[in-house]
């Protein structure tokens, strides 16, 4: 039989979606395929297309694999994919598509994928240089070229995509406006609390929000660039570029061209089985105007529309008849979500709200007359979204009440998949239920998530799901009385225990050989920081060398902690809180110089705060060339001990407790772990360093040292316990050595040493057996992990500081490094600065270039207004 040829115009996400359904649902039955795609490129991930920015390539954005290519022709049937030859014309009674390249198609049946344009408002000035849409790779290349040479960027629309866009313009170093029509952020998904709540964070990072304004016009220069854009308000922004984000339209010209019908506000017009009036002619995604009226921008309709499509071609029973709307996702930074009649529009629905002004949170709970959940707004905090959404589309009863749901995570009732009923719409991408899920592990025999994942495709389209389908496979396993694999995250089935004895034992030096021998996939930013913690904890090299420089968290990108305002904190190590005159006098010019806030830590530190991240550099250069070293304020790492005066000036004191904390944190300093580590020395019982409230903790006896462990203060305070009484030197050295990295080898990521003992098989008592008594055989293997990081200790700075590719890090724009961040503003305070909230005039602090001569022994004054 000589099989029919299908023509799919549009190679977009839901195009590749189609084909990937075509070829599982058409077994038996071959297909001649030609693709037309308009772009030069395979179809690509655009809900994460902002990625390309930090460094996702396009490669890593592809949908369409050469193994999927050789899969669709391994089953029977051809595909050509004519990629930047779109289509042209459409000849419905020839059978025929007409493209740019001058070729004419006959098909047996048409799929039109051809997505949707984004809408350019009409207004004078909109097609200068300068002005551009955010839609393609193509247009990031055009504004990230563009963004060279401005320094302020408005992107007209404030909805998803606009947020998008202007985090990347953010990013990209530029003064960032964001121009809304509506009276608020993301009208479409949020409530006026949840907008306003939105508004104030996003104000926060320094960009500028109009709402309930309309761009009237762009005025450009003598060259023909944006040059201001003003608004209906009478604002004039002056500009450099300008993002067009201000909704989408349905790309239906061919429809219309060829006789199709189409909406009144566009949309070729589709059945529930995404039939267009041409038995012939299919039309699915942003381009199709559905049966419920309404012409869907997400990807998750347009892959149920594409499934649809391709069930009703193969002989199935593919129907479309509306999709989920649900929003989870993070915009500069920021959690949003929304889901189900977010509005309240229903009759008799009540409003559930809990907002916190100081935490940045706002969440609200739309609940029936019967006391069902119709939806709700999530801003701030979104951990409950994976499984209030599928409540509340499932129309299942609560778990708890309104009132204890709505409240932040750690505050109410917990919920988990045990609330959800079997009928829950797990994957709104793929329409996958719990029900799905739950069989593919009960009954498919799928015991981990990849398994589950390539079984149901749950957790395969945005991702926003993975999180509960992993609960939800760990459920059923327990279910079933599996031992359930508590691996890292989707890309190891290992724990970090495992990964930690795995790096030890191979000598792994790097994390793509790990995740080539013992991982899967790309990594992401839950095993990507863990690797990198485990290679430094074994002292795999420097931290920014490489591949590593890569992998680390937020802070440790800079060694610096990052502020609200995007400056940085400096904190040298000071031990004991010892220091000299000398000292002193170094840190307060170089505060002076810099123009710095400082302030005295509660761990007997001094915190410098404020810099830039170029000025990093310069500062430490002084303070390493005054004998000062890195106090790890940024790292998951010892971060001090702290000590009272002891026996040497307290009358009380029985032993000296300053030279034990300053032998311990230089013993200690640049051991990297699983999280922060403090420590305290205190010369009596009286306790007035709190030894009892760290990690680790030693209180002098008029015999020894006890030690204590586990403790830690924060959010959920624990009192340490003690380990062992009236140690000797010694042997209370070797007992926290072990201590120390027996915790690094056996923690989980992110786990305090408190919860870490909470949940050791056997607590206190089996942590004495093997630390004290080497019930398991290890303390020699301890023993010579702890004495290769004492002897291989280096000063993350100063080896910074001597090695030039590590310092071409340090700048606050990649594409200008010669140009400080204009955002970071302070205003005076208390004779000091302080970060500068939106609505205040700020200054910026002396830029890179006016600090470097003070390394020579140069003066600045630093004047506030």
């Amino acid at each position: 039989m000589t099989p029919q040829h299908l023509v799919l115009v549009g190679h977009g996400m839901v195009g590749q979606r189609f084909l990937e359904a075509l070829a599982e649902h058409s077994q038996g039955t071959p297909w001649r395929i030609t693709v037309l795609a308009e772009e030069p490129r395979p179809a690509y991930d655009r809900v994460h297309l902002t990625s390309w920015f930090s460094g996702t390539g396009a490669d890593e954005l592809s949908l369409c694999s050469a193994g999927f290519l050789d899969g669709l022709r391994d089953a029977g049937h051809s595909l050509e994919l004519c990629l930047g030859d779109p289509a042209t014309a459409v000849d419905r009674s020839a059978r025929t598509v007409a493209t740019r390249s001058g070729r004419s198609i006959g098909y047996d049946v048409l799929v039109l994928a051809t997505g949707s344009y984004p809408f350019v408002p009409p207004i004078p000035g909109h097609d200068a240089e300068g002005c551009h849409v955010y839609r393609t790779i193509e247009d990031l290349e055009a504004i990230r070229d563009r963004a060279a040479g401005a320094s302020v960027g408005a992107v007209v629309g404030g909805g998803l995509l606009g947020l998008e866009a202007a985090g990347a313009l953010r990013a990209l170093g530029l003064e960032t406006h964001v121009v809304e029509f509506a009276p608020r952020l993301m009208a479409l998904q949020v409530d006026q609390g949840g907008g306003e709540m939105l508004r104030r964070k996003i104000e926060e990072l320094d960009v500028v929000v109009h709402t309930g304004a309309a761009t009237e016009r762009i005025d450009t220069g003598p060259d023909g660039s944006a040059r201001t854009m003003t608004l209906s308000d009478g604002t004039v922004l002056d500009v450099g570029l300008v993002v067009f984000s201000a909704g989408i339209r349905p790309r239906d010209q061919l429809a219309r061209d060829c006789g199709l019908p189409v909406g009144e506000r566009g949309g070729i017009v589709v059945d529930q089985h995404c039939r267009t009036a041409d038995p012939h002619v299919r039309a699915i995604g942003e381009c199709a105007l559905a049966v419920d009226g309404r012409v869907y921008g997400l990807v998750a309709p347009g892959y149920a529309m594409a499934e649809a499509a391709a069930k009703d071609l193969s002989g199935g029973l593919g129907s479309f008849t509306g999709a989920d709307t649900s929003t989870k996702l993070k915009l500069l930074g920021v959690d949003v979500a929304s889901f189900g009649d977010a509005h309240g529009s229903g009759a008799g629905a009540l409003d559930v709200v809990y907002t916190s002004g100081r935490s940045g949170i706002y969440r609200k709970l739309v609940v029936g007359p019967d006391g069902r959940l119709l939806g709700g707004v999530l801003v701030g905090d979104t951990e409950s979204y994976d499984v209030l959404r599928p409540l509340a589309l499932s129309g299942a009863a609560l778990p708890a009440s309104p009132e204890q749901l709505v409240l932040p995570a750690g505050l109410g009732a917990p919920i988990g998949p045990l609330a959800l009923p079997d009928q829950a719409v797990v994957c709104s991408c793929h329409n996958v239920t719990k029900a799905v899920i739950a069989g593919a592990v009960r009954d498919g025999g799928c015991g981990t998530v990849p398994e589950v994942k390539k079984c149901t495709r749950a957790g395969t389209g945005c991702g926003s799901c993975v999180k509960l389908v992993e609960n939800i496979v760990k459920e059923e396993l327990a279910a079933a009385g599996v031992e359930v694999e508590q691996g890292l995250c989707e890309h190891f089935a290992h724990t970090r225990t495992e990964l930690y004895e795995i790096v030890r034992v191979k000598g792994i030096s790097s994390f793509s050989r790990l995740l080539d021998e013992h991982g899967s996939g790309e990594g992401c930013e839950v095993c990507k920081p863990v690797a990198a913690s485990i290679l430094a904890s074994l002292d795999r090299g420097h931290i920014l060398d490489g591949e590593q420089g890569a992998l680390q968290d937020t802070n440790d990108h800079h060694l610096g902690n990052l502020q609200r305002n995007g400056s940085y904190s400096v904190v040298p190590r000071i031990p004991g809180g010892e220091i000299t005159p000398d000292g002193l006098i170094t840190i307060g010019e170089i505060a002076r110089d810099f123009g710095l806030y400082t302030k005295i830590t509660g761990g007997q530190r001094i915190d410098l705060l404020g810099a830039r991240v170029d000025q990093l550099p310069l500062i430490w250069t002084r303070l390493v060339d005054a004998g000062f070293e890195s106090g790890h304020a940024y790292g998951k790492a010892l971060r001090t001990v702290k000590s009272c005066v002891g026996e040497t000036w307290c009358r009380y004191g029985v032993q000296d407790s300053v030279a034990l904390a300053i032998e311990l944190e230089l013993r200690y300093r640049g051991l990297r772990a699983p999280h922060k580590l403090k420590s305290a020395v205190s010369g009596c019982a009286r306790e007035c360093a709190e030894a009892q409230s760290k990690d680790f903790g030693i209180i002098a006896t008029a015999e020894g040292w006890n030690l204590y462990v586990g403790g830690n203060g924060g959010m959920t305070p624990r009192h340490a316990e003690l380990l062992a009484k009236d140690l000797d030197h010694d042997t209370l050295i070797r007992t926290i050595d072990r201590f120390l990295m027996f915790y690094i080898r056996t923690a989980d990521r992110l786990e305090r040493t408190a919860p870490w003992l909470a949940r050791l098989e056997g607590g206190l008592d089996h942590l004495r057996a093997v630390l004290l008594e080497d019930s398991l055989g290890i303390c020699a293997d301890l023993d010579e992990l702890m004495a290769r990081h004492v002897e291989t200790y280096q000063d993350e700075w100063a080896a910074t500081l001597a090695d030039p590719e590590r310092l071409s890090r340090f700048v606050s724009f990649a594409n200008a490094p010669g140009t400080p961040d204009p955002t970071v503003r302070f205003v005076p305070e208390r004779d000091q600065i302080r970060p500068a909230r939106p609505d205040e005039d700020g200054h910026a602090l002396p830029s890179a270039a006016t600090t470097a001569p003070l390394i020579a022994g140069a003066s600045l004054e630093v004047r506030t207004r």
